[in-house]
This record gives C-alpha cells, structure tokens and sequence, in this order.
C-alpha cells in the first residue's frame, strides 16, 4: 500500500486549497522563482528580502487537535497589502516551547518570524520543488492567470522534524 506523499496529507488538512500541482527538478524553476525557492532559508525572510519589506500573515483556516496545529495562510507585504505567498503549516507542538506555541497560536506574525525571533535551533530541508497551473484559487490569492511555483520543505527544531511547510510564492 502506498502512503499519501507530503503534498497529498497536506492539502488534505485544507479541501480546496490547490487543485493541481507537479513535482519538478530544480533547473525547471524559472528566476525569479528558483532565487525564492531553491534555497534552505525561512521563506519570511526571503520574500520580504525580496520585496523590500516586512510581510503579514493572514489565517484563512486552521485546525488545532493538540500535540498538532495546522493553518492554511497568506503572506501580505506590508506596505501594499499584496499576498505574495500562499502555504499550508502543520506543526508538531510537542517539539516547541509553550512560548513559541503561544505565539504561533495567537496568528499575529509569520511562522518563520516567531522561530526566528525566539532563536529556536533549527534546520530547513527542503523536500520537493512544484509546479502549479493557473486555478481558481490561485486566480483569488494572486490576482493573475500565470502559473506558479512552490515547495515542500521540512523545517527540524533541535534537530527534530517539528514544521511541515508547502509555500507557493507569487508569479
């Protein structure tokens, strides 16, 4: 039997989140995308380096059946209020301090921001690159019909895999 890829159990938290997405290699990922993608860096801080500034994050959903916590997000550049990232987290709080839980909990600043902020020991891995067609949904979160790129990654606290990320960056 085979067991639903990371991509899969994470879309299945949100239903209707993204229709369709394919695995790529890395040299399939157009600039600017593979600059924001191909990387093992909080994407927090690598979008707002690249837009010249702080983002927001904005809860669409969440789910949270304790030790674990999901939320589907947007990340919105502060200054003009445009999403320039779409994700799905889901964290294992177990591996978290009750500080940086509180914090995740409350929804008010990025994932990566909170880690950053309360110096957790962490690695990122990513795991796969996508590519996504125009939807719907994309069409609703980024305002145009062009594709979209986006990863899998895994961020580990103190070396423990606490963080399961897909992060869609926008066209």
């Amino acid at each position: 039997m085979r067991t639903p890829s990371q991509l899969q159990q994470l879309l299945a938290l949100f239903p209707g989140s993204l229709l369709q997405a394919e695995v790529i290699e890395a040299r399939e990922v157009p600039e600017p995308y593979h600059g924001l993608l191909v990387h093992e860096h909080h994407m927090t801080v690598t979008v707002e380096a690249y837009y010249g500034g702080p983002v927001d994050v904005r809860i669409l959903r969440q789910r949270h059946n304790p030790p674990w916590y999901a939320r589907e997000i947007l990340l919105l550049h502060r200054a003009t209020g445009r999403v320039v990232q779409s994700g799905i987290v889901r964290l294992d709080l177990r591996l978290l301090s009750p500080q940086v839980t509180e914090a995740i909990l409350r929804g008010d600043t990025p994932l990566g921001r909170v880690l950053i902020q309360a110096d957790v020991l962490r690695r990122i891995e990513l795991a796969e690159l996508l590519y996504l067609p125009p939807s719907p949904r994309l069409r609703q979160w980024f305002g145009t019909d062009q594709p979209c790129y986006g990863r899998l990654a895994l961020i580990h606290c103190n070396e423990s895999p606490a963080v399961e990320l897909l992060e869609v960056v926008a066209p």
